[in-house]
């Protein structure tokens, strides 16, 4: 799935790497971004719920798809799309973002704005079955300045959400100045699961700029989680305090690196644009979109992640660039290019997808299309790519596969965006266990 608009499936051999069905959306610029499932594990116990239909909402125009996945797997098509004007007119809201299902059968998406393009982080409902807007899940007058993601814990009745920005300073690029401003998030948002009540905002501060993905623990009873903090490199760990209210801790750091021949004179830390935790919940892994690297941690001691995998796949620092690093803290060198079966990768990793069994890590190398033109031209000409780790489930360490490489420069309408990786028997960024 990509910013170009459009959806595309894969199996094994003999078509391995190749694209074997793709589905245009029928309008422009509706920047596909992140998707879900109509039913998911959060479901369980009930025999008529079967993921048959893949959630597709649009994060600028705020169309979403409903696409039916069940009646030819091979062949998606659309089955249903919902219209901006619902959201605007039922809801007050715009730019849909992550879509979960819940045990209720109805479909709850975050959004990240109001219908003019400030920031509002309220969240929609959609009937299980007609995919029709119901209305708002949040209390009227109580959603959050920001919206992006969100991942809800039901034994402990409780939510957490996360910001990014307001849509109208992040559509066309990055500015630094918006952080300045307060046209970007910093905070998360604990809300009661049953009554829908907001109860507390957790202000990270600095560090916990633009808080993106948020990950809960898989265990049912876990109640702490991490999130993913793109501005300044780090990742918080929250938790549950002995009193029952939540707390956050920082927990990972990555450095900023000094450069020159860049947009600034020191390079962000990393921005850590996605995060996913293991089926088993031993390892944490991480995307840095501007150095180009992944990351993989240790978190058997949930406070002290240790890291115990790297690996670059391109990114702004490689050794024939323009970017030339003058100080780096963890004293790492320049990474050559990433080079896969004869191709050049343009651009950085990105989203993430592990196997269940943890031992194979899909990637790919879109952002944001606004985004993705500012930092990494060259991927908007010559599209992005789908790439593949092995994973060292054991002890730890990550190794890039180089027989595994899908092109989307090649695809016959034009270089394609490709972003967001789900498999359709469920996966570590989507499924949630009551």
């Amino acid at each position: 799935m990509g910013s170009d608009g459009s959806v595309g499936s894969r199996v094994s051999n003999p078509t391995r790497l190749q694209v074997i069905h793709r589905l245009p959306m029928p309008n422009l610029n509706d920047e596909l971004h992140h998707s879900g499932w109509n039913a998911c594990s959060s479901c369980f116990g009930d025999p008529t719920r079967t993921r048959n239909r893949l959630i597709l909402p649009s994060l600028i125009s705020s169309r979403i798809y409903v696409i039916d996945v069940g009646t030819e797997p091979r062949s998606p098509r659309i089955h249903k799309t919902v219209e901006p004007i619902d959201l605007y007119w039922k809801c007050g809201l715009a730019n849909p973002h992550t879509s979960h299902c819940l045990a209720s059968g109805q479909i709850m998406i975050s959004c990240m704005g109001e219908p003019a393009g400030g920031g509002k982080g309220g969240f929609v409902l959609l009937d299980g079955e007609t995919f029709e807007v119901v209305g708002n899940w949040e209390h009227p007058g109580e959603a959050a300045p920001f919206g992006y993601d969100f991942w809800y814990q039901p034994r402990h009745n409780v939510m957490i959400s996360t910001e990014w920005g307001a849509p109208k300073a992040l559509v066309h690029g990055f500015n630094p100045a918006h952080v300045k401003e307060g046209l970007y998030g910093s905070a998360l948002h604990v809300w009661d699961w049953t009554t829908h009540r907001k109860l507390q905002t957790l202000e990270l501060g600095e560090d916990g700029a633009i808080p993106l993905e948020v990950r809960f623990l898989h265990d049912p009873n876990a109640t702490e989680g991490y999130v993913g903090c793109a501005l300044r490199g780090c990742v918080f760990r929250f938790y549950r305090t002995p009193k029952g209210d939540w707390a956050a801790e920082k927990v990972i750091s990555v450095p900023s690196k000094k450069v020159e021949g860049w947009m600034l004179p020191e390079m962000p830390a990393g921005l850590i644009t996605d995060i996913l935790i293991s089926l088993d919940d031993r390892f944490l892994y991480f995307s840095n979109w501007l150095h180009g690297d992944i990351r993989q941690y240790d978190i058997t001691d949930r406070r002290n992640p240790r890291l115990v995998g790297q690996v670059f796949l391109g990114g702004s620092i490689i050794r024939d660039g323009p970017v030339k690093v003058l100080e780096d803290p963890e004293k790492q060198e320049q990474p050559a290019p990433c080079i896969i079966k004869g191709k050049r990768v343009p651009g950085s990793p990105q989203m993430l997808q592990l196997s269940l069994d943890g031992r194979r890590l899909y990637v790919t190398t879109s952002l944001f299309s606004g985004w993705d033109k500012q930092f990494y031209p060259d991927m908007m000409r010559e599209g992005s790519v789908m790439m593949r780790i092995d994973v060292d489930a054991e002890r730890g360490g990550l190794t890039l596969n180089r027989d595994f490489l899908v092109d989307f420069g090649q695809e016959p309408d034009g270089p394609a965006l490709a972003h967001e990786l789900r498999y359709p028997g469920g996966d570590c960024t989507s499924d949630i266990w009551v």
